[in-house]
């Protein structure tokens, strides 16, 4: 079975992160720590910092999120450099993308439905069972038959994923008409030069597929690094979908001390009262080895 294991060529180039948020609701404390993480990794080894919004899905948006999330960053210290990338504005580049998988026939049709996936297992090979050329298609990406991706997490540690087996080609444009996250965030990281991902670990099973298709497209793969998400009191993910709290918009200064902690910070009992001196702090002491690799606190929602 082939493996693939990326090359990384970024040790001379300036670091270039982001945070890129979906607008389906304001940030909660898991999305704080998310970006918080992403900044001073940023910030710590002097590179910049970028925000995309990952609007591509409009049935899962909220009208107002983008510009909250927005807000909320700038008032937890958060500042981005350059303007902020919208996806829904890079459509244009997603097609070009597109037909060049289908012309390099790396990309086809598909018209399964999920209940005939699930008697496959949940899995898709091609070929696709038939369909009715009259109704709309996805577009799947056709994956080698022993494609496996390993790489090495800056947090997690080594990884690897048997894409074929486990994921199958994978769908880069729905049959509702719009592009698939997987598809948008590696043509993205490419356009933007992104050197570093630093995210939560809830997408780390994302990675191998993101990696895959960079080598398919012949474009770089940045640096990943996986942080712990963040959870409740019953062990639950902290995310818009399941209800979780809102950051408290009166309590900056203190969400960003508890999002540094969470990070493993040794923050001192201080007069720290503001942002600004808070992520001065947390950046001139940053280290990526103080993360625990897995969920070992918990946040309060």
């Amino acid at each position: 079975m082939m493996t693939n294991s990326p090359s990384y060529s970024y040790p001379h180039h300036p670091y270039i992160g982001r945070f890129a948020p979906s607008p389906s609701g304001p940030l909660h404390f898991g999305s704080l720590v998310s970006a918080l993480a992403s900044y001073l990794d940023a910030k710590a080894h002097h590179g910049k910092w970028l925000v995309r919004m990952e609007d591509i899905d409009p049935p899962r948006e909220i009208d107002g999120a983008a510009a909250t999330i927005l807000q909320q960053l700038q008032q937890h210290g958060l500042y981005w450099d350059g303007d902020v990338l919208h996806q829904s504005q890079r459509s244009k580049a997603y097609l070009t993308v597109l037909e060049k998988l289908k012309q390099s026939n790396l990309a086809y049709p598909c018209q399964c439905s999920r209940q005939q996936l699930k008697e496959k297992g949940g899995v898709h090979n091609h070929p696709c069972l038939p369909g009715n050329p009259a109704k709309p298609s996805a577009i799947r990406l056709a994956i080698s038959n022993d494609a496996k991706v390993e790489f090495k997490d800056l947090f997690q540690g080594q990884q690897q994923q048997d894409i074929k087996y486990l994921v199958g080609d994978m769908v880069l444009y729905r049959k509702d008409g719009l592009f698939a996250y997987q598809l948008a965030v590696v043509i993205d990281d490419a356009f933007q030069n992104i050197t570093h991902v630093i995210r939560g670990s809830d997408l780390l099973d994302s990675t191998p597929r993101q990696i895959y298709l960079q080598q398919q497209l012949a474009l770089h793969t940045p640096l990943y690094g996986h942080i712990p998400i963040a959870i409740n009191s019953t062990g639950h993910k902290l995310s818009k979908q399941n209800l979780a709290t809102p950051i408290n918009y009166d309590t900056p200064a203190m969400n960003v001390a508890t999002a540094i902690r969470w990070l493993g910070l040794p923050l001192p009992k201080l007069h720290h009262n503001n942002c600004n001196d808070l992520l001065a702090w947390a950046i001139q002491h940053w280290q990526r080895g103080l993360i625990p690799p897995v969920m070992e606190r918990l946040a309060s929602s």
